[in-house]
């Protein structure tokens, strides 16, 4: 149990155990009944967050000399305990992440991690142990219902990337080793033919005809073109620079280093952000609310998105499949695979012909019609000089 305590120049002091050390934290703060209080008051907190499993020693005391003798102390095979260890993981390596993945491994450690794993040692985490964990994850139930395959499997990353490092430190066996994700239903891809956009577009609201307009024929990412600002908008050399995206409230990078690009501005789109010019043109932002704020995903898809689709008759399905629709138009009107990968971000053509062969009656077209349709050209105009010889 932790006391509060008195120095012989009558200063209050904490005293107490946390992961096996005794902890000495020495104030300013005079004897004083009021001091005395409060102290105690903060000696209770610290004593119930140790017992629960959240106390962060640096947040009460930083610079403490204490938390490095503690994590002394506890490394050495493993025996350092699991929340200590992620707090430590967390720390070393979020500079790495971008915003969204610091504050998404934040939440995951918080909310199932910790919880689940408090008060072990690293050494005494078992595969069964991460298996059953797994089970609790399955049969935790949200608004829409049990957590799908794909969230476990984003969890159990986390864990996985902790205790990969953690083994390589320490040497121990790692657990999660030949664990296999679970097997996860492939996205829906549902895109639209080149009627379906215009009969879209004929249908949505004057003040969104634009904002769509150049998100079915440039292929942007959501979070692209809702941070889309207008110095990013080279009507000169047409093109539209993906250098920032809008992305849970804050302002980031792009996804990968490949979605740093410039994008080949058509007609329809260069006549859909002419036209945008005259209405936003003295705004940072292509795109904006009323107040000149970013848009809102959710807010548009179910104000705009959705209400336009059952307006129009259309099928419906997510905003993500205008990108999907830029691709597979640019692919059945035979543009070169490569140049459509620049133009969506990708590092490479391979994912084209992985996601949209299907789509493309030709794009991998394997029954010989092709080389077909060339012989028979060739042999038409051989039939034809030679029929022109003989004459």
């Amino acid at each position: 149990m932790g006391n509060v305590r008195v120095t012989e120049a009558d200063y209050l002091y904490f005293d107490f155990f946390f992961q096996g050390v005794r902890c000495r934290e020495y104030t300013e703060l005079k004897n004083t009944s009021e001091n005395m209080k409060l102290m105690n008051e903060a000696m209770r907190r610290i004593e119930g967050e140790i017992r629960l499993g959240t106390f962060n020693y640096s947040m009460y005391f930083p610079g403490s000399r204490n938390e490095q003798r503690i994590l002394d102390t506890n490394t050495g095979s493993g025996r350092l305990s699991f929340e200590v260890y992620a707090d430590r993981w967390y720390k070393n390596n979020q500079v790495a992440w971008k915003p969204s993945t610091r504050r998404d491994f934040d939440s995951i450690l918080n909310l199932h991690l910790i919880p689940y794993f408090k008060g072990r040692t690293l050494t005494e985490i078992t595969k069964s142990m991460i298996k059953e964990f797994r089970t609790r994850l399955s049969e935790l139930k949200g608004k829409k219902g049990k957590m799908s395959n794909k969230r476990i499997n984003n969890i159990l990353c986390v864990l996985r990337l902790m205790l990969n490092e953690a083994a390589e430190e320490f040497d121990f066996t790692n657990p999660i080793v030949n664990i296999r994700p679970l097997t996860v239903k492939k996205p829906e891809i549902m895109p639209f033919s080149l009627d379906e956009v215009l009969i879209f577009l004929s249908a949505v609201r004057d003040d969104f005809y634009n904002y769509y307009a150049v998100r079915f024929f440039t292929g942007m990412r959501t979070a692209e073109i809702d941070g889309l600002k207008w110095k990013y908008v080279d009507f000169i050399n047409k093109k539209v620079i993906v250098r920032e995206t809008w992305e849970r409230n804050q302002w980031v990078s792009p996804k990968t280093e490949s979605s740093i690009r410039d994008i080949d501005m058509s007609k329809v789109v260069e006549d859909a952000l002419m036209d945008q010019k005259q209405k936003t043109g003295d705004e940072e932002l292509v795109f904006s609310s009323k107040g000149g704020r970013p848009l809102d995903y959710n807010n548009v898809s179910k104000r705009i998105w959705y209400p336009t689709l059952k307006k129009a008759g259309l099928a419906l399905r997510n905003p993500y499949q205008t990108r999907h629709t830029a691709a597979t138009l640019w692919l059945a009107s035979g543009e070169n695979p490569e140049w459509v990968s620049r133009q969506l971000g990708h590092s490479n053509s391979e994912m084209l012909f992985r996601v949209y062969s299907k789509f493309i009656p030709n794009l991998t077209r394997q029954d010989g019609s092709a080389f077909e349709a060339i012989l028979s050209k060739k042999l038409e105009d051989y039939k034809k000089d030679t029929e022109g010889e003989e004459e």
